[in-house]
């Protein structure tokens, strides 16, 4: 198992490592939000510890945009608060479970395990649509054999489309998911990053397999056909 460890006390960061070496758990270490963000967008960990309250950007805010990045690494949340409505927005930002400090190690480990085998069990590696390769964990996108550079917002909103391939997917639900929902922001801030994603991932391919579904949203598609109007 490779996790990553985002807590800002240093003591508590290295006893907790020394614990989890001792259980044969490769542990790296974040200090902050900023830096826990980064490594965790680096991909290839089995599960990821966080603290809430973190110097820079706090917890909620870092698991909710891995979220929003299509990022489904599971997220343990660590913190002192035990509130109930604290407890709620860790979980409705998209942590998988959270643990109140001081916790027993012995139950850590425990879900730690739980996690990453549910995870295993259900997060796709993948999401394929026809020729079209999304790989949620590294945030990287192939057509057929060649790799598509796509900025972190167009990833978003792609991998919006691709874990419901074939299905509509309104605006408004792309704005809630792209940008954790924040308003004011105008409905065609979508069909900006829509283009984007015909110009990288259609038209050099000779392609149209993001459709446009009047007065509903947008559907991705492996069949490549109809039109492709904004």
């Amino acid at each position: 198992m490779r996790l990553l460890l985002v807590e800002d006390n240093t003591r508590f960061a290295d006893l907790l490592r020394q614990g989890l070496a001792a259980e044969g758990i490769d542990a790296d270490w974040a200090p902050d939000g900023h830096a826990g963000l980064r490594r965790a967008l680096e991909g290839g960990y089995d599960v990821i510890v966080l603290d809430v309250m973190l110097p820079g950007m706090h917890g909620y805010e870092v698991v909710a945009r891995l979220r929003t990045v299509g990022d489904r690494t599971p997220v343990l949340m660590l913190t002192a608060k035990d509130g109930e409505y604290d407890i709620a927005e860790g979980l409705e930002t998209g942590a998988d479970d959270y643990l109140v400090k001081p916790f027993s190690f012995v139950v850590l480990l425990a879900r730690l395990k739980a996690l990453v085998r549910r995870s295993a069990q259900r997060t796709p590696t993948e999401w394929l649509v026809g020729d079209l390769r999304v790989d949620p964990v590294s945030t990287r996108v192939w057509r057929g054999g060649t790799e598509v550079e796509l900025t972190g917002k167009e990833f978003a909103v792609l991998a919006c489309l691709a874990e419901r391939a074939e299905q509509v997917v309104t605006k408004p639900e792309i704005i809630k998911r792209v940008w954790e929902g924040r308003s004011p922001r105008p409905l065609n801030v979508v069909e900006v990053y829509i283009s984007a994603l015909r110009r990288k991932l259609d038209t050099p391919f000779g392609l149209v397999s993001i459709l446009t579904v009047r007065g509903a949203g947008y559907r991705l598609t492996a069949r490549h056909r109809g039109t492709s109007r904004p």
